[in-house]
């Protein structure tokens, strides 16, 4: 009896220091493995957005013999097709969207992001000579092929950060990647618009992108990892946190992909016409903006590169104090992520519509108001990166970057048709009046979009996302 009831002490010992261990184990670093890969994923989106819209201020210089103050660097003004071009880096874009999802959830996301991201650094640096000697449909299949690689990357950032990041913290690390974008988008058009004017010309900007693309390859080769299963380094108590927190083990289980219940759940296309109205207005005014700026507003090329990338600035601090606020909100459970989702959505999209319309009364005698209101309706457009943007991960982890795919393939077919429609009724790029209609058409979008998102969105896990047949999976 006497041994039984030191056995049972001992037991009791050992899991009372077993338990106090796993308490201070389970306590997570504020700063560890997960915050360093989603730096580099800011660093990949910062990049991916500077290749995307350089060439927004570059067709100024590339088609204007008067931009560089070398006479050597070459220009092509008999290109009257500039939208077109503009257009064609969505042609490629929208087609691998499903399929990037689902091989990433398949395979995971680091072979993918560095194959496609070296081949589109690649692409950027061959441009000028297929401009060169291909002239402007050159660079429209330089751009499409840009397009098709960059397909890969957000569905597969999206699975990425389903894999790394805890609920509490996902509009505020979503938010620090996603953000990338804009800040991306303010360093290309100012950096453009210096070179461009400068005597290296138009060409040293893609030859600059290609090679940080490179650099970042090298960067994501030996730092990233698929998930805190395969990391190497990362602490148990970090490990733990991340795991536990989104219900993960060592592994996710191996569902059949739930294809009907995706496609008729309301949840899911509440994200998808949010993000279609999204990408129509953020695309119209991210290719439209510089021409805008250098016809209506008359502005050099200089001072349209900065005042063209003013309003993605203001967009960039905006999403840093919009994501803060929705994590303090839902964190303190003031508001539910559902709620708090369509709150920020509608700051993003609605203040937005508003400030369009009072642009398109803008005359072009007055500058300054229109700068202003333009800084307001890209700023606030920031409210969707705590919005629609991170919803796919609340209503399915586990098929987030299918999710992705589907909502970001679709949405995108709209970055080909926005600037297709200004070529088609902007006809005179000066003319203010042929303007409005543009920002009033794209105000419009932006309210119809947030309506249909208020009405049909979500914060809630649905029961699709745990097994494939739609209900939960019972299953050990």
């Amino acid at each position: 009896m006497a041994k039984e009831v030191f056995e049972l002490a001992h037991i009791e010992k050992q899991n009372g220091v077993s338990a106090s261990k796993d308490k201070d184990d389970n306590a997570a670093p504020t700063v560890g493995v997960r915050h360093c890969q989603v730096f580099i994923l800011f660093l990949l989106i910062f990049l991916a957005y500077g290749i995307r819209v350089t060439l927004s201020v570059a067709i100024v210089a590339m088609t204007d013999p008067s931009a560089s103050i070398n006479p050597n660097v070459p220009t092509y003004p008999e290109w009257h097709d500039k939208s077109i071009v503009l257009s064609a880096f969505f042609w490629g874009y929208v087609l691998p969207q499903i399929i990037a999802g689902w091989l990433a959830g398949r395979y995971g996301s680091k072979w993918f992001l560095l194959g496609s991201t070296g081949l589109c650094g690649s692409l950027c640096i061959i441009l000028p000579y297929m401009a060169a000697g291909l002239g402007s449909k050159g660079v429209m299949v330089n751009r499409a092929l840009q397009g098709l690689c960059q397909g890969f990357l957000f569905p597969n950032v999206h699975n990425f950060l389903s894999q790394w990041v805890p609920p509490d913290e996902r509009s505020r690390l979503g938010t620090i990647v996603y953000a990338a974008g804009p800040f991306g988008t303010v360093v290309a058009m100012l950096m453009t618009g210096v070179i461009s004017a400068s005597s290296y010309g138009w060409p040293l900007v893609f030859y600059l992108y290609g090679g940080a693309s490179m650099i970042w390859c090298l960067i994501c080769l030996a730092f990233t990892y698929n998930s805190p299963a395969v990391h190497p380094k990362i602490s148990e108590a970090e490990k733990y946190y991340i795991e536990h927190s989104l219900g993960h083990s060592e592994g996710k289980p191996d569902y059949k992909i739930p294809w009907k219940s995706i496609w008729t759940s309301l949840p899911l296309w509440a994200i998808l016409i949010s993000h279609c109205g999204q990408n129509w207005g953020f695309w119209t005014l991210m290719t439209e903006i510089p021409n805008y700026m250098g016809h209506v507003m008359n502005f050099n090329i200089k001072s349209n590169s900065v005042l063209s990338a003013l309003p993605y600035f203001v967009l960039w601090i905006l999403s840093f104090v919009m994501c803060f606020i929705s994590d303090a909100l839902i964190s303190r459970r003031v508001l539910s992520i559902s709620i708090a989702r369509k709150v920020f959505n509608s700051i993003g999209l609605i203040i937005p519509a508003v400030a369009l319309v009072f642009l398109g009364f803008t005359p072009a005698d007055d500058p300054n108001r229109a700068v202003a209101l333009l800084v307001v309706a890209v700023g606030f457009n920031s409210g969707v990166y705590c919005g629609f943007n991170v919803n796919h991960v609340d209503i399915s982890p586990n098929y987030a970057g299918i999710l992705m795919g589907i909502t970001n393939g679709i949405s995108n077919i709209f970055g080909i048709v926005a600037p297709l429609l200004v070529q088609f009724l902007v006809p005179n790029e000066e003319n203010p009046e042929q303007w409005k209609i543009i920002f009033f058409m794209t105000a419009i979008v932006y309210v119809c979009a947030d309506i249909f998102y208020i009405i049909f969105g979500s914060g809630e896990v649905q029961k699709w996302n745990e097994s494939g047949d739609g209900k939960e999976d019972k299953s050990p």
